[in-house]
C-alpha cells in the first residue's frame, strides 16, 4: 500500500460514517411519518403485520447504529495511530503538510495559503513527506498487514 492511500483511509472512513448517519436519519424519518389509511375500503389482514413491520425498522436502526459506533471507534484508533506516525517524521514542514492534507483534509491549495508558501513548493513538500513516510512505515505493509474491519469496506 503506497503512502497516500494508507493516509486516504482516515477520509474514506469518515465519509462511510456520514452515509451511515444519514441512512439512520433517513430510517427515523421513515419511521416517524404518518402513513394515511383509507377506511371507506374493506379491511383485510395483511401477511406482515404493521406493527412487525415497525419493528424491523427499529431493528435496522439498532444494527445501523452498532455499526457507527464500531466505525467512529476503529476512525478514532486510526486517527491517533496515523497522527503518531506523522508527528514522528523529522521534517516540521512535511509534518504539517500531511497533517493538514489527511488528518483536516485539506487541499494542497489551501494548506499553501495557510502556510504562507508557494503552491508548487507545498507540492513538493507533500512529496518528499509521502515518501518519507512511505520508507518509515510502509516498507514492508504486504508483510505487516493485518486485515481490519476497514479493509472489509
Amino acid at each position: 500500500m503506497k503512502a497516500k492511500e494508507y493516509l486516504r483511509q482516515l477520509h474514506k472512513v469518515d465519509v462511510i460514517i456520514n452515509q451511515r448517519i444519514q441512512e439512520k436519519e433517513d430510517l427515523r424519518a421513515k419511521l416517524s411519518s404518518i402513513g394515511s389509511f383509507d377506511y371507506s375500503k374493506e379491511r383485510v389482514q395483511t401477511s406482515i403485520p404493521e406493527s412487525a413491520r415497525y419493528e424491523a425498522q427499529i431493528a435496522k436502526i439498532i444494527e445501523i447504529e452498532d455499526e457507527i459506533d464500531r466505525l467512529i471507534d476503529e476512525y478514532i484508533d486510526l486517527k491517533h495511530k496515523m497522527i503518531g506516525q506523522i508527528h514522528s517524521l523529522h521534517d516540521t514542514n512535511c509534518v504539517e503538510v500531511l497533517h493538514k492534507r489527511y488528518v483536516e483534509n485539506k487541499r494542497l491549495e489551501m494548506i499553501a495559503v495557510e502556510m504562507n508558501y508557494d503552491y508548487n513548493y507545498i507540492r513538493h513538500i507533500h512529496g518528499r513527506a509521502l515518501q518519507e513516510f512511505q520508507k518509515r512505515y510502509l516498507e514492508d505493509s504486504t508483510k505487516k498487514h493485518t486485515k481490519t474491519h476497514l479493509d472489509v469496506l
